[in-house]
């Protein structure tokens, strides 16, 4: 399962990403875009970030995944398609000379930090 090396890295990449000057800060959300073809099972990655972010800045934070479809773009005729199966042809001319322009994406988007009280 290397959701749990993703969720560490997640964790050490958003608690170093947080500001020295916020001392005790605690982060409230991680947002992540995950491509279809990254094989990262969302379900799995929640789970161990839940459990590897104990006793962090970021333990009780929202692990927010936007899953990316895979796009694909015809080197034959520019159509640009969603791949729903695994057919990579151009369903327009039958090519299979075909760019996968979106589906493997694993970035982080933005880390959302908890507000303090203001009494």
């Amino acid at each position: 399962m290397h959701e749990m090396g993703l969720a560490l890295e997640i964790i050490d990449i958003a608690t170093a990403s947080i500001p020295a000057d916020l001392v005790g800060a605690r982060v409230a959300r991680v947002n992540l875009t995950v491509g279809k073809l990254s094989a990262v099972v969302p379900g799995s990655l929640r789970f161990c970030f839940q459990v590897a972010s104990r006793e962090t800045p970021l333990e009780g934070a929202e692990l927010n995944i936007e899953e990316v479809p895979v796009v694909a773009l015809c080197k034959e005729c520019g159509h640009r398609w969603t791949i729903e199966e695994p057919v990579f042809r151009c369903p327009a001319c039958d090519s299979p000379r075909i760019e996968v322009v979106s589906g493997r994406e694993l970035d982080i988007r933005s880390i959302e930090l908890e507000e303090k009280d203001g009494g």
